[in-house]
């Protein structure tokens, strides 16, 4: 059986591929491309702290991950450094070795990917600073050095339109627990087949809530069509979805709170080859400022952006760290 981290691994990357434009083709080619961009400091990178360095940075290939190297790029950059783009690599463990192997300098990371699938637990954490303080420290060992996490939490949920929880007013997985035992025929669920059958999915999640859902009622779907058929149908009351994607807000979806915190933690950090990290240890101080300001709500509107709007993902990464004001343009 698949670990929960494993099994998100592989959603992570399905999802990328479900909902990257082709803008994307020519983003981080696996070879590497110069950033060509002509930053520099603005709250960040005063004084050119990387003056002379020569960094890589990379990501998996889904639009979050790919937004969040490019912006640790166009830190690294203004900063003085001379950046290499490896963002777009295949999956999560490509990524993870170019790190631990010096092939790349850094990355946003994904802490309960880290703790479960990497480095091998069965169980969560449930407090996210216990999680990331657990992964830091048994990271260490395997030359990764792991900065502050955000509170960016890219992990599963259950959504619903407002348009229908103007009718039953659900807010946390509770109220799904008791409207499923009031009127069981009005609970019906679109998911992944994956999400379907795992223990950290659908069937784990009715056991901690105590709740029982039809069969009949459960339909097995693509990623990408739930968000369509709770939106747009009535097929489906509820949908598995995912708390960072941009779709939530566009297709006007209530997220229904995990009041039991049965799902776990993936809070974004940045984590740096050690080996890099011991040569620029300013990057801790370029990159934090940064991770403070990344929530689960500005990764929606950045992830939207892309997978909504159809722009390109260094784009929207520059934009948004200029916004912010942690660089500017030459």
């Amino acid at each position: 059986m698949r670990t929960a981290g494993a099994s998100r691994t592989i959603r992570a990357g399905l999802v990328g591929v479900l909902v990257l434009t082709p803008v994307l083709a020519g983003c981080g080619l696996k070879s590497g491309s110069p950033m060509a961009d002509d930053v520099v400091p603005g709250s960040v990178g005063q004084g050119r702290p990387l003056d002379g360095a020569s960094l890589t940075v990379t990501s998996k290939n889904f639009s979050e991950n790919i937004i969040l190297g490019q912006m640790i790029g166009l830190v690294f950059k203004a900063a003085g450094a001379e950046v290499l783009d490896r963002t777009n690599l295949p999956g999560s463990i490509s990524a993870r070795e170019a790190i631990i192997k010096g092939d790349a300098d850094a990355m946003y990371e994904y802490t309960g990917t880290a703790w479960i699938t990497y480095l091998g637990h069965a169980k969560p954490i449930t407090d996210p600073l216990k999680q990331w303080e657990a992964v830091r420290d048994e990271d260490r060992k395997n030359g990764v050095t792991w900065l502050p996490q955000s509170t960016l939490n890219n992990t599963y949920a259950l959504a619903i339109s407002r348009k229908n929880n103007a009718k039953y007013h659900l807010r946390t997985l509770s109220d799904i627990a008791a409207l499923a035992k009031r009127n069981p025929s009005a609970v019906t669920i679109c998911v992944e087949n994956e999400f379907a059958s795992r223990d950290d999915g659908l069937p784990g999640m009715e056991k901690a809530y105590g709740m029982s859902i039809p069969p009949g009622n459960i339909k097995k779907m693509d990623a990408g069509i739930i968000y369509t058929q709770v939106s747009k149908s009535n097929s489906c009351l509820l949908g598995e979805v995912f708390t960072t994607d941009g779709r939530i807000k566009a297709m006007d979806l209530d997220v229904l709170a995990d009041d039991k915190h049965f799902f776990p933690n993936y809070n974004a950090a940045p984590v740096i080859h050690t080996a890099t990290f011991d040569k620029y240890p300013e990057i801790a101080g370029l990159l934090d400022p940064v991770s403070r300001r990344l929530t689960t709500e500005v990764a929606q509107e950045l992830n939207a952006k892309v997978d909504v709007d159809g722009q390109d993902p260094h784009i929207v990464a520059k934009d948004w760290l200029i916004q912010e004001g942690f660089i500017k343009n030459g």
